[in-house]
């Protein structure tokens, strides 16, 4: 069975992949597992607080088809998670790597989109890690899909859904 592990962080934006996982687990029947890190619960935006399967620390890539990072304030705090070792890890491991909204800086901190096209909320929220590939920044309403890297921008939480799903080959 496939499965997904949704990375959460304090303040998460609830809505950006509720139908990612909402439709894996009800309609594919793909296991969906969330972590935080240090595995500690965390309130979203919206005030739905998850306790979480695991810690991101604890994340077993090679038992999983997908780590998508979901968006949230925490993301562009100062004090950031790293938790880019576990998405190297994954990305090296030919696994799918997405980021929604503010998710996306972390893949760019992480160096996941240095040589892929990608999107994100704006060009000039990426630019704030410092990361070299605004050359590949696409600028759209929608998801990219670019090798098994999927990004998209928080308004598009369907195309982002969409675009996960394809690189796990269900494309209806």
């Amino acid at each position: 069975m496939a499965a997904i592990v949704t990375i959460l962080t304090e303040g998460y934006a609830d809505w950006e992949t509720a139908l990612l996982n909402a439709v894996a687990r009800s309609y594919y029947e793909i296991e969906t597992r969330f972590a935080t890190p240090g595995g500690k619960p965390v309130t979203s935006s919206g005030g739905l607080r998850v306790t979480p399967d695991l810690a991101v620390e604890d994340i077993d890539v090679g038992a999983v088809d997908a780590v998508v990072v979901n968006g949230g304030t925490a993301w562009s705090a100062s004090d950031a998670p790293d938790v880019g070792a576990v998405l190297v890890a994954a990305r090296d491991a030919g696994k799918t790597v997405a980021g929604i909204c503010d998710g996306t800086l972390v893949l760019a901190r992480a160096g996941l989109l240095e040589r892929v096209p990608h999107t994100s909320n704006s060009a000039d929220n990426l630019s704030r890690t410092g990361y070299g590939g605004a050359a590949h920044y696409r600028d759209q309403p929608y998801a990219v899909v670019a090798e098994r890297i999927v990004t998209a921008p928080g308004t598009a939480p369907v195309s982002f859904m969409a675009g996960v799903l394809e690189t796990l080959g269900l494309r209806d």
